[in-house]
């Protein structure tokens, strides 16, 4: 496996908030080679991550927001892989719903960059669905990971606590759509698409309010 690759697993589970609990099935994404990895929201399943990720290095585990799908197995598969955890404190409340007696290992800031196999993330601030949400940009890889804020057809959801709609209209617009067209965009859930398939209905989305 030469250079740098992308895994997918596919991970269910559910997602509280505002009282409510739904079933998901989430995203999770790894980039790396034969030696080392980042994990891409470990959601879920410690087991099924920590089976993919095998006996590589794991350099971080990187979390895009912290909704509780994406969070609540993180410490657990972060702890089986020997690797820290990054959040953006932005999101550090709902962080603390799920963990209140322990910090993240580290902050997210916008333009921090993580290198794994050869390969560069660089951490672009994308609030919205969350207040600290953030996407993943790996130009060598053609690729985006961008958690919740941008799926195929469409945001993501602004009617829950601490989300907006005005705000991650602004994120995709400014700093996702202005990406090369053929990015391939890895979401938090449901399908891949690419900057081009989704430039275009920006102004549908404004217009229907979600």
């Amino acid at each position: 496996m030469p250079g740098a690759q992308i895994t997918h697993l596919v991970t269910s589970g559910t997602f509280s908030l505002d009282g409510g609990t739904w079933d998901v099935d989430n995203n999770v994404w790894i980039v790396g080679d034969d030696a080392e990895v980042i994990v891409i929201d470990p959601a879920h399943d410690t087991a099924a991550v920590a089976e993919a990720v095998g006996d590589r290095r794991t350099l971080a585990v990187l979390l895009t927001h912290g909704h509780d799908d994406h969070i609540r197995a993180a410490r657990a598969t972060a702890a089986a892989l020997g690797a820290p955890i990054h959040l953006h404190p932005a999101d550090r409340m709902l962080w603390d719903a799920v963990y209140p007696d322990v910090a993240p290992e580290a902050e997210i800031a916008d333009g921090d960059e993580f290198a794994v196999a050869g390969v560069t993330l660089t951490a672009v601030h994308t609030p919205g669905h969350s207040p600290g949400s953030v996407s993943f940009v790996a130009p060598e890889l053609g690729a985006v990971f961008t958690g919740d804020t941008l799926f195929q057809g469409g945001p993501g959801a602004t009617g829950r606590s601490y989300s907006d709609f005005p705000t991650i209209i602004e994120s995709i617009r400014n700093r996702l759509l202005t990406l090369p067209a053929e990015t391939v965009v890895h979401t938090g859930h449901g399908d891949t698409t690419t900057i081009g398939a989704e430039a275009p209905q920006l102004e549908a989305w404004i217009t229907r309010g979600h």
